[in-house]
């Protein structure tokens, strides 16, 4: 109908009482029909423009997805509250389902993905609600706003002598599409007061993870000790100027103190910000600031009074607190690990079941090789009788495997597949040796026909070998004859085999006598011939010696037309061996 506005055929196959209905209905009727259910558009379209503080003329282009943006009535409710036609460039199926794949893509380890910065918002205002040390009133905190940015930490602060409870809830129960707005409960445990008897500062910290979920991650309860002499001053603070100090990291943290008639229950949040609550001065400051300016006074005081203790120095120590969950719609720990290592034996037994399977089929896929190459490649290796049987175990193998090795443990099939090799793997080596024996005695041929040549051309006295002593010679030609006729005895013996029978010699075999062959008859006939060293000139104090033989001096007339390499007298034999003189 989205696409069509005639009237369709409706057509119901035995409806009632086999009897079918058959009937009409165009898009204008059935938008009548669900009239009241396209007025439930405009509810979140309202609740939207509330919440983002904008007016409808301030909203510049409409772009909508999923399935139901095909229907014309959706477009049009749409377009008529934003008085201006609404844009359907997205993909309306992919664009939801490529947004999850890529946070899939961020969360899990295997796949490597640019670095995102993806801030959500949290859809509905979560509450925080606590008892008091006086069991008298309750404290309730809007921990996390309504569109309050996720993922998000906060840190609560608790004046606290014992154990607490809190509890978390959705602030607004009827805007929330669950049946219970209770989020959970969560027991801070193992807290006590101060040696002091005052109680201790107990800091919970609340988040709102990347998926959404609600979550007090950790507690900590602030401890002060007596500090050593041998502490840092780092670590040492004053008690009564404590809450004198500014915060380490004020960019860090902001403090917020609630109102409450009962001192010290409400709690101090910690977020991103600035310290916007301020303690009261200090009975130190107030003094300092009231004293008198007469420095008389001042002088006799301090002559009447005894000089003052030195105070001690304490430093605060966090102490990690367990924090029990009691969650109504999420799964406790250690409910959650169950589950965990339910998964990881659900995955070992898929494991092992594809190990299973693989092993059922290796022993289907070798009965159907075999069967085929025994009525082909593979019928000469094989004897008559042996060939009757090979194909009635096949058979029977294969009957097995549809019966009663249906459904057979791992190492049945195993074992099948081991009895049929016993018999199947001599043949296909007989098979694969008749194929590459003649390409192996091929080659050997030719690396003795090589070398008995070269020995043939040393005996003629070559004039490439016949720098090669003869003892080298010599053996490379009793390393040939002994190859030769080596192979010329297998080659003998393997022809009187058939081809049923097991090889006389593999393959693997004659590979290793050309490799044997080479290593002992090639580093002789590639020895290279030595090098003819060109003749010198002797010198003298004087210049170059002159008195020559005639054929040099001849030598170097015939080259005098040509340019003479010389400097200063000095002389040097050119390309061809001969002298150039400076005959001047």
């Amino acid at each position: 109908m989205s696409s069509n506005s005639m009237d369709l055929p409706l057509s119901i196959e035995c409806f009632m009482n086999d009897q079918d209905v058959m009937g009409k209905m165009n898009r204008a009727q059935f938008e009548e029909l669900c009239a009241e259910l396209l007025q439930k558009i405009e509810v979140p379209l309202y609740s939207l423009m509330e919440q983002i503080r904008l007016k409808v003329e301030d909203v510049s282009a409409v772009e909508i997805t999923g399935g139901t943006t095909r229907i014309p009535a959706v477009k049009e409710k749409i377009a008529k509250f934003f008085g201006k036609d609404v844009s359907t460039t997205l993909n309306a199926d992919e664009a939801v389902a490529r947004g999850c794949a890529l946070q899939c893509a961020i969360l899990s380890p295997a796949f490597k993905v640019r670095e995102f910065s993806i801030i959500d918002a949290v859809p509905f205002p979560i509450s925080l609600v606590w008892s008091h040390d006086s069991e008298v009133t309750e404290g309730v905190h809007e921990v996390f706003g309504r569109n309050h940015a996720a993922p998000f930490s906060k840190v609560l602060t608790f004046l606290r002598s014992g154990p607490f409870e809190l509890e978390a809830f959705y602030s607004d129960p009827q805007g929330v599409p669950y049946p219970e707005a209770k989020i959970g409960r969560f027991i801070v445990q193992n807290v006590s007061a101060q040696k002091d008897g005052e109680k201790s500062r107990v800091k919970v910290k609340v988040r709102v993870n990347t998926h959404g979920i609600f979550t007090i991650s950790t507690a900590s309860m602030v401890e002060k000790v007596p500090a050593e002499n041998s502490e840092l001053p780092s670590v040492e603070a004053d008690v009564e100027c404590q809450n004198q100090r500014p915060p380490e990291n004020p960019e860090a943290e902001k403090n917020v103190q609630q109102d409450s008639s009962e001192a010290g229950t409400q709690p101090q949040v910690q977020t991103d910000g600035q310290q916007t609550s301020q303690s009261p001065p200090s009975p130190e400051l107030t003094s300092e600031e009231n004293k008198t300016p007469d420095a008389d006074k001042a002088n006799e005081k301090k002559v009447d009074q005894p000089p003052e203790a030195k105070k001690p120095k304490i430093k605060v120590v966090n102490v990690e607190l367990p924090v029990e969950a009691n969650l109504v719609y999420q799964l406790g720990r250690d409910l959650l690990n169950m589950y965990i290592e339910t998964e990881g034996k659900m995955i070992m037994q898929d494991k092992l079941e594809k190990e299973r399977n693989d092993a059922k089929n290796a022993v289907e896929e070798y009965v159907y090789e075999f069967r085929d190459k025994l009525c082909g490649p593979y019928e000469k290796f094989i004897c008559e009788q042996d060939h009757q049987k090979f194909l009635q175990l096949l058979t029977k193998t294969e009957d097995w495997l549809y019966e009663e090795g249906e459904d057979q443990a791992k190492q049945a099939y195993v074992d099948k597949l081991e009895e049929l090799m016993k018999i199947g793997t001599p043949i296909k080596v007989r098979f694969q040796e008749a194929e590459e024996r003649p390409k192996a005695f091929e080659e050997l041929g030719q690396r003795l026909q090589h070398y008995a040549k070269i020995a043939a051309d040393f005996r003629k006295s070559d004039e490439k070998y016949n720098h090669i002593d003869e003892s080298e010679m010599k053996k490379v030609e009793k390393s040939v004859n002994e190859v030769m006729e080596w192979m010329n005895n297998v080659m003998n013996e393997q022809a009187r085999k058939s081809l049923d029978q097991d090889p006389v010699i593999c393959a693997q075999e004659i590979k290793a006598k050309i490799k044997e062959l080479n290593n002992t008859c090639e580093p002789v006939v590639t020895q290279p011939k030595p090098k003819i060293e060109s003749p010198k000139l002797e010198r003298t104090p004087n210049g170059p010696n002159t008195d020559k033989k005639e054929d040099d001096l001849d030598q170097g007339k015939n080259n005098f037309g040509a340019e003479p390499p010389h400097q200063n007298g000095e002389c040097y034999p050119n390309e061809k061996s001969s002298i150039n003189m400076d005959l001047d």
